[in-house]
């Protein structure tokens, strides 16, 4: 067991297989669905929760993780003897990572990093996946958090909506804006840039759209020989194949991932969403 314990919360979306093997706690955020609470992917899964998004009028809303629940957390792997790295979703997005610090501030301990990554998904989660391979390769946590430095500015985003409703009902996006690109059936293509969602690019029709995320991805990617690649996907297992068999003949990556996009991430993008995940070159 590694001494160094990474934690991250639920807009990471880490996969499950990652988190498994290398022994990842994730934090979950909370869902308030029609009068209802649920840790996200705990006590709803991720299926349910599209189904059910599918059939509201209401839109969801996210609840950041109090900083009990990270003092807890930390509590219990510091008394194991082990030290903390813990990644959270983009700052500007939630107050999780907010309360995580105040979590290290009220335990004062110095072997606790509290660490911004200012992504969302796996834009964040990427960061969590190298974390924890160094952690397994028995790197110091300072060594770590060097490194993720010089990855952060580097981790990139790439995702499209299938549609405008969830982010027109959350303030993500004009009104007026999101109407008439649903009547003309233009495709948005948005990114994260400073932990927030910008817009990158647009396409006519829902064809095009891989095709212009490839394209986008080899511009602003460069070489993919030695990178990875995660597709991350709202229930769309259709599509997302369709996604990786174009990511692997045309980028041909080292190795590609596939994640679901949780609760949280998905409350605001809504079922259907797409995105890529990687490295720029420096």
């Amino acid at each position: 067991m590694s001494k160094i314990q990474i934690i991250t919360d639920s807009m990471t979306d880490v996969p499950k297989t990652i988190i498994d093997k290398y022994n990842i706690i994730v934090i979950p955020l909370t869902i308030n669905f029609e009068g209802e609470q649920f840790l996200d992917g705990v006590e709803i899964s991720y299926e349910d929760f599209y189904n059910k998004l599918s059939l509201s009028n209401e839109l969801p809303s996210t609840s950041q993780i109090p900083p009990n629940t990270f003092i807890k957390v930390f509590k219990d792997v510091l008394d194991q003897g082990r030290e903390i790295i813990c990644i959270n979703g983009s700052s500007k997005a939630s107050g999780t990572h907010q309360s995580a610090v105040l979590a290290k501030s009220e335990i004062g301990s110095d072997k606790i990093d509290v660490y911004d990554s200012l992504g969302l998904c796996f834009g964040a989660g990427n960061l969590v996946y190298e974390a924890a391979k160094m952690a397994a390769e028995g790197l110091d946590r300072s060594k770590i958090v060097e490194k993720l430095n010089e990855l952060k500015p580097l981790s990139d985003h790439i995702f499209t909506v299938d549609t405008m409703e969830n982010l027109k009902k959350g303030g993500r996006i004009n009104p007026m804006k999101a109407s008439i690109a649903t009547m003309l059936n233009i495709k948005p293509i948005l990114t994260v840039v400073d932990g927030l969602v910008e817009p990158l690019d647009k396409v006519r029709g829902s064809k095009k759209v891989f095709s212009k995320m490839i394209e986008l991805a080899k511009e602003r990617g460069g070489d993919f020989s030695n990178k990875t690649v995660c597709i991350a996907h709202a229930s769309s297992l259709e599509r997302v194949h369709i996604l990786k068999e174009k990511v692997e003949s045309d980028l041909n990556p080292k190795e590609v991932i596939i994640t679901d996009i949780g609760c949280t991430i998905g409350t605001h993008c809504g079922k259907g969403t797409l995105a890529l995940f990687y490295y720029r070159t420096e």
